[in-house]
């Protein structure tokens, strides 16, 4: 990666896990393997922020799975979600929310979760999710909060 931040047009598309696995390395799992389980399975939903159509500069991945704090059909847990630095605060984590929101809704979601890193609660706040959990350690990576949204988005 370049050291300068990027610019142009943020787009954002479906890509394979694979294509994930470069910016997860690099902001999240540090010294751990960046596969996740299932991250092959055909129902789990990867998302990429390029800019101008090339450089990857965000990721998320979105799979259906019951939420610890809230019983019923339909949840997703959002999870692998990284930002490139260089652009953090130009929208391109909100828009793969966003985008990944109304993927989830059309296959049937009716609620997304996620276990938020301590320095990330706000940007989820800030995006609609409500924190459901008191912190909690979230081995090996650290403080967490659980948080969630319901879908549609009202």
């Amino acid at each position: 990666m370049s050291t300068g931040a990027p610019s142009g047009t943020i787009t954002i598309e479906q890509v394979d896990a694979a294509a994930t696995y470069p910016l997860r390395a690099q902001e999240l799992r540090q010294g751990r393997p960046v596969e996740i389980d299932e991250d092959d399975a055909p129902y789990t939903l990867h998302l990429a922020a390029r800019i101008d159509g090339g450089e990857i500069v965000g990721v998320v991945r979105f799979h259906p799975r019951d939420c610890p704090w809230r019983v019923g059909e339909g949840s997703w847990q959002l999870r692998g979600m990284a930002t490139d630095p260089r652009v953090r605060g130009l929208g391109a984590g909100r828009a793969l929310v966003a985008e990944g929101l109304v993927q989830v809704a059309a296959r049937g979601g009716d609620l997304v979760w996620c276990d938020a890193r301590k320095d990330a609660v706000g940007f989820y706040a800030r995006i609609g999710f409500t924190t459901v959990t008191e912190e909690y350690d979230l081995r090996p990576v650290g403080p967490h909060r659980g948080m969630l949204i319901e879908l549609p988005i009202r």
